[in-house]
This record gives C-alpha cells, structure tokens and sequence, in this order.
C-alpha cells in the first residue's frame, strides 16, 4: 500500500479513479445550484470548487499528516447524505448565493465538531446500529429520488409550466436510463464502474446533436480559473441550520468508519480506533475547507473503494495522484461548464441511479435487522414518515420560523433524528446483551416456516 509505482502507471490508476468518482461528484454541486436557483456561471464556479478540494481532501486522506489522514487509498467526495439538508438550508435562506452563505456556515460548524468528535468515534458509532444506519441509508436514498426525478421531467425552473414533462425530457431520460443498464449489463468491470458517466455523456450528446443541449457557456467560460475563499461572501452562522449540519456529520462518521474498516480489509491493513480517529479528522479538516472554498462535506466515495476491490491495486499514493488530477482538473472552467451543460433529464435519470443505489445499500443492511421485532419496525417505520412528511407536502412546516424551517424542511435530518431517538428510546435502557442478541446471518426463515440454524451474533 506504501508503494510508489512508476509515473505513467501513477497517472493511468489514477486517472481510473477520477473517472469512477466524477459522475457522483459533480451531481451534489448541479443539484444544489438548480435546486437553489443559480445562474450558469455559478454552477460551473460550484462544479470546479467542488473538484479542487475533493482533490484536496483526497490528498489529505490518503497522504495523511500529525495525526490526520487515515493513509489509506480512499478518495474523497461530496456526500450525497448532506444534499437534502444543504438545500432545505438554502431555499430556507431565501435561495440564491444568499442561501449559500447560510450552508456555508453550517458546513463550516459541521467540520469543526467532526474533527473535535473524531477521538470519540467509537463511543458515538454505538449509537448507530444496524437498524439506524440502514434505516438512514434507506432514507437519504428515499427522499433523494424525487429530486432526481423532477429532473427528469425538466428541472425545477420548468415545473408547472408546459414544457415539464414533455415527450423530449422523457426519451431522454428514458433513453440514458436504458443505456446506463445496458453498459452494466454488457459492458466489463470497467466500463460497470463508469456506466453512470457513460450515460451522462452519451444522453448529452445526442441532446446536442439533436440541438437540446446549450454548450454556449462552455465557449464562454475560461481554460483556466482558481477557486477563491469565500467566493460568494463571508458565511452565515445561523443556529438551527448549524444543528442539521451537524447531525448529517455525525451520520458521515458511521460511514467513514464502515469505510476505513472494509478498506483495511481489502488492503489487509490493521485498521484500530486511531486510524479512524485520523480518517474522522481528515473529514472534519476536509469540510471545513470546503465550506472556506465554496464546497461541501467530503467522505470516501464507496464506488473507488469497489475500485480497489476490482483492481487490486492498493497503492495509496495512486489515490494522490487521482486528488492532483482532480485539482487540475478543477482549476479549467471549460470542464465545470460542460458538466453545467447537461440536459436536466440526463441529469435526473443518472441521478436516480446514484441515488436509488444508496436506498438499495440501506435495504441491504436492514435485511440483517431482526424487523419482526416490533421495536424495530417501529424505528424504520416512524423514520420513514418523518422523512417523507417534507418530502411529499413542501408547504406542510412553512409557518414555522425561517431557521427552523431549514431544519424541518430536510426529510434526511428529520428521519436521522427519529432514528437516533427512537432507538436510544427502544434500547438505551435494555442490557447490553439484550441489544447485541440479535441473529444478523440467519435472520431468514426457511419455505417451510422454519428458522434456519442460529448463527454467531455479531
């Protein structure tokens, strides 16, 4: 893991893992800047911020200084858990660059307690079972669909109006939805971990050719552009945004830590609490640049770690390289204006991909939760509706105060605090053993009506 390969291999691995994580990077900066009402030129700003301290960070994680960085190959990215929060927040804020400022300052208090928590992990993940994090996983997902899909019938500017939903953005849609399963169908293990790039530049292109696609901007824009801090203006620091923002981070650190565990064991690397305790402050340091240089919260990206798996190449300093790629790449406008240029129903059906995959990862780990226990299906159920209650009526806490409609108006933090206290309500009390007895591998009962044979609880 500690080898330096030679440059041209450095560069080509490197360049893999760049292109395994574009697509899911570049989708939080579109999302948030539509979804918040930002003109062209500052989405293709958001997109190239984006990318230079995705590369910063990455370079952070992976490198590692003092007791930051876990030196493990992960390569960091814009987590999708925190977009529905950040754009609650915003379009509470009045939308905008406006907005902006508010998530900014939120995202800055989010790093800063991640980093001061990051040597209490192992205390705080015990707060986050099974049941808690595959219900939040199912959630984000959930509740993230439908943004993908107002895309898909046009974006948010069009709703309502008669072009929404239109037979154009729906063969779009439909059109890169099928080629994205076709790569994973047909394709090898390369181009299955790049089909959702594939698919945003296929669907874009014939969006062009076909006159759909406006690639005025791209002309426009500069081949070269530094991100400056503080942009748009010095953060709002506002209290109950803040508060979100931090128990998103808190969901980030369960999955920065599943991370660096199933990383050390690709990598057959001894992982222990201050390998997470320095990865969990890579993350901190990482978001708080991030909100400084215009960005967001930053976490492993599970499509890289999949990467490694497939490639067997475990070098950390290959993940260096792909973090100096994304500065490069970060510092040329004309790129963040070509990702800026896709159609919204590529966009929305790439998207409920991305999305859709993480409300299957959350399904995946609920299928090891004993969910006839009622106490159980209580805490997915009720954290189901909480997330969905802003998600299905917008209007329903608009009389609330503007602050604490920005809190109320995420489903993601409504549904993480119900499932945070509902289970310390179930369990907080019970007997450790009471709370760990739970036959995660034979959860599943035979055709007959019969239990299999009881296994090892975890």
């Amino acid at each position: 893991m500690d080898e330096v390969l030679p440059l041209p291999t450095l560069s080509l691995y490197g360049f893999q893992h760049v292109l395994a994580f574009y697509a899911g990077a570049v989708l939080v900066p579109v999302i948030l800047g539509n979804s918040l009402g930002l003109s062209r030129q500052e989405l293709v700003y958001l997109i190239n911020a984006d990318l230079v301290t995705a590369g910063i960070a990455t370079i952070i994680q992976a490198w590692g200084f003092w007791r930051i960085g876990a030196r493990l190959p992960l390569v960091q990215g814009a987590t999708f858990t925190a977009v529905s929060p950040m754009i609650a927040i915003g379009q509470g804020a009045g939308g905008g660059t406006a907005g902006l400022l508010v998530v900014y300052g939120a995202v800055i208090t989010g790093g800063v307690a991640i980093f001061l928590l990051a040597p209490f992990a192992g205390r705080l993940t015990a707060y986050f079972p099974p049941i808690v994090t595959g219900t939040l996983l199912t959630v984000i997902g959930v509740v993230l669909i439908p943004v993908a899909l107002q895309d898909v019938g046009g974006g948010a500017a069009l709703n309502g109006g008669p072009r929404y939903g239109d037979h154009a953005s729906l063969a779009y849609a439909g059109g890169t939805l099928l080629f994205i399963l076709l790569v994973v169908r047909f394709g090898g293990p390369f181009l299955r971990s790049v089909a959702v790039l594939l698919g945003l530049v296929g669907g874009t292109t014939v969006a062009w050719l076909l006159g759909d696609a406006d690639l005025g901007a791209v002309e426009q824009a500069d081949w070269l552009g530094v991100s400056t801090p503080f942009h748009y203006g010095m953060p709002h620091f506002s209290v109950f945004p803040m508060i979100a923002m931090v128990v998103v981070m808190l969901i980030t650190m369960v999955e920065t830590t599943g991370d660096v565990y199933a990383m050390g064991e690709i990598t057959d690397r001894q992982v222990d609490g201050e390998t997470v305790s320095r990865a969990l402050r890579a993350d901190g340091l990482a978001t708080v640049l991030g909100g400084v240089f215009n960005s967001f919260p930053y976490v492993a990206f599970a499509e890289n770690i999949g990467l490694v798996r497939m490639s067997r190449v475990t070098s950390r300093f290959v993940v260096v390289a792909a973090g100096v790629l994304m500065i490069l790449l970060g510092l040329v406008p004309k790129a963040g204006a070509v990702v800026a240029s896709v159609p919204h129903p590529v966009l929305g059906a790439a998207a409920v991909v991305m999305f859709g995959m993480v409300a299957t990862v959350g399904i995946q780990i609920l299928a090891k939760v004993d969910l006839r226990q009622e106490r159980n299906a209580l805490i997915l159920a009720v954290s189901l509706g909480a997330a969905m209650l802003p998600t299905a009526v917008a209007p329903f806490f608009e009389r609330m105060p503007t602050e604490l409609r920005a809190v109320l108006g995420s489903g993601i933090t409504l549904g993480t605090l119900s499932a945070v206290l509902l289970n310390l309500f179930f369990h907080a009390f019970e007997r450790r053993r009471g709370r760990e007895a739970i036959d995660w591998d034979g959860l599943a009962t035979h055709d007959d009506g019969t239990s299999p044979q009881t296994a090892t609880a975890r």
